[in-house]
């Protein structure tokens, strides 16, 4: 029997290639639901592949919902407009497994409706582990669901950890690329413009991802969501430079010996493993042949990469501050997109806005978007004050 899969995010990057891999597999993988958030064409190229999949737009103007509902009538059974209606498809669509690969806090409903509804959460979306964990992992246990990683750093600590066994870890290792700015001269980062830090060295990736890439901001999240994922202490998660982009993460067990998983860095791999797991499948895609390689690590620079310790900080502080941490940093990098602050200003920003009391226990989802929402009327002073002093 083939595993009936729903796509969030199916225009992007994430949501795109697990269409490849749904395709790759077609007697394994049944595509059931696809969305998007606004792009209405991408999400109908999308749906062609899939006659009879239920599609919803997230985010619809009222031209678009009138044309997605045109489209229900030729070829989909239903169609869902707004978060409302996604957190509808995702609950009323029978299906075994949701990837979600929303961008952003956005992604944090369709994380939840997932788990709630039993089915099991492929997850790309960080921002679901950083702003809700102890939420979504209770409502995970209650129905039964299991939270899959997606995101190449965590999915490979996973597949590390389903085989070595956590208790034999003494330490995990993430990796990360070290983004566009990684050799330029620090004394030149005030200067760098929106479109010198969306462009990444090894990756084609969303523009907010890829600057977050650039200041460390998304390896933040990611040592965040891997304290909370596998049970590890900050102290116990170490980041390494690595520019080739071909470990993806590494554990030490207990007798010091290093253990990595390596690929070429295609996301499909780990998308793949998701949706097979438990089973190993033969993949075609990320097949690594070492010969004449190098790989090259190095630590990350604490006057490079503020955000990275930011992001510990936020860790040993609680649930308000993780929150507090994604939230800032949302709307630091709207500002520097939008001319309003420089590059070398975001990290300012977050910091400002955690130098403020933040809860240490959110339990419930209107506790975390109160604390989501003070954290951007807090960013959005920062960020005023800095207009003022630029």
């Amino acid at each position: 029997m083939r595993k009936r899969v729903i796509v969030v995010g199916a225009t992007g990057s994430i949501g795109r290639q697990t269409i490849d891999v749904a395709l790759s597999h077609p007697q394994r993988f049944e595509i059931v639901g696809l969305s998007a958030h606004s792009d209405l064409e991408g999400l109908l190229k999308a749906a062609s592949s899939f006659p009879g999949a239920a599609l919803a737009l997230s985010g619809a103007s009222e031209e678009a919902a009138r044309s997605l509902s045109a489209a229900r009538g030729r070829s989909h059974p239903a169609a869902y407009l707004g978060p409302e209606g996604l957190d509808e498809l995702i609950r009323s669509t029978e299906a075994d497994i949701v990837v979600n690969g929303a961008a952003g806090s956005g992604g944090l409903r369709p994380s939840l409706a997932a788990v709630e509804s039993g089915k099991d959460l492929a997850l790309a979306n960080k921002e679901s582990v950083v702003m809700a964990w102890p939420l979504l992992k209770r409502e995970a246990e209650e129905s039964g669901s299991r939270i899959l990683p997606v995101d190449s750093e965590h999915a490979a600590l996973f597949q590390l950890v389903e085989r070595v066994g956590s208790g034999e870890i003494e330490e995990l290792i993430i990796t990360a690329s070290g983004g566009a700015f990684r050799d330029r001269p620090l004394a030149e980062l005030d200067g760098v413009r929106p479109d010198e830090a969306a462009s990444h060295p090894n990756w084609s990736m969303g523009r907010k991802i890829t600057i977050d890439s650039s200041t460390m901001a998304n390896k933040g999240l990611e040592v965040i969501e891997a304290s909370r994922l596998f049970g590890f202490a900050p102290e116990r998660i170490r980041v390494l430079v690595h520019p080739q982009s071909l470990v993806h993460a590494l554990v030490r067990t207990t007798d010091g010996s290093l253990y990595a998983q390596i690929s070429e860095p295609d996301m499909r791999v780990p998308i793949q493993n998701a949706l097979t797991w438990p089973e190993s499948v033969a993949c075609p895609f990320g097949r690594l042949d070492l010969a004449g390689r190098t790989m090259e690590f190095r630590e990350a620079d604490p006057a490079r990469y503020p955000m990275l310790g930011l992001a510990y900080a936020a860790l040993r502080s609680g649930d308000g501050a993780t929150v507090a941490y994604n939230a800032a940093d949302e709307e630091a990098v709207a500002a520097f997109e939008a001319g309003a602050i420089r590059y070398t200003s975001i990290a300012p920003v977050v910091e400002r806005v955690l130098a403020e009391v933040q809860p240490s226990r959110l339990g419930d989802l209107r506790s975390i978007f109160e604390a989501d929402a003070a954290a951007r009327r807090s960013a959005a002073l920062a960020i005023r004050e800095k207009e003022c002093s630029s």
